[in-house]
């Protein structure tokens, strides 16, 4: 059996044609239409007898560009990183680099003491603790039977 290449200039056209098309889109094109769709970090939430832990990873961002607010059993994590000032004297060829804020919100029920709530940022991840409000187990009663 002997293989035979066509030679289809319809195929090469229209190669050449979506070659041409998607290199002159700008690089990332993809990425930024999918980061404004999705705009929003990862997070873990771990349960423990005394309370949960919201796990964020924010890897970049300073401490100070946090922001957490408790509002009517709202829980409001937000983020914005502000861009750095440019060297006037360098010509970027290039930019990927790009800062964007973030917003969750967690809805939290009332077993959650939102008084002793606390949070800490470290390597790159933000840890939200949750302590859970203090049960008061009633002891045994005797109950009479009449």
């Amino acid at each position: 059996m002997t293989l035979v290449k066509v030679n289809n200039p319809m195929t090469k056209t229209f190669d050449g044609l979506v070659n041409e098309l998607f290199n002159d889109f700008p690089v990332g094109f993809g990425k930024t239409v999918r980061e404004d769709l999705i705009n929003f970090p990862p997070v873990n939430i771990v349960e423990k007898p005394s309370a949960y832990h919201l796990q964020v990873a924010a890897p970049g961002m300073e401490k100070t560009d946090f922001s957490i607010k408790l509002e009517n059993n709202l829980l409001t994590i937000s983020a914005e990183k502000k861009e750095e000032t440019k060297d006037e004297n360098a010509k970027t060829l290039r930019k990927e680099f790009s800062y964007k804020g973030f917003k969750r919100s967690f809805t939290l029920d009332e077993k959650i003491d939102s008084e002793n709530i606390s949070a800490k940022y470290e390597n790159g991840i933000l840890m939200v603790e949750l302590p859970r409000k203090e049960t008061v187990k009633q002891g045994a009663t005797q109950i009479n039977i009449q």
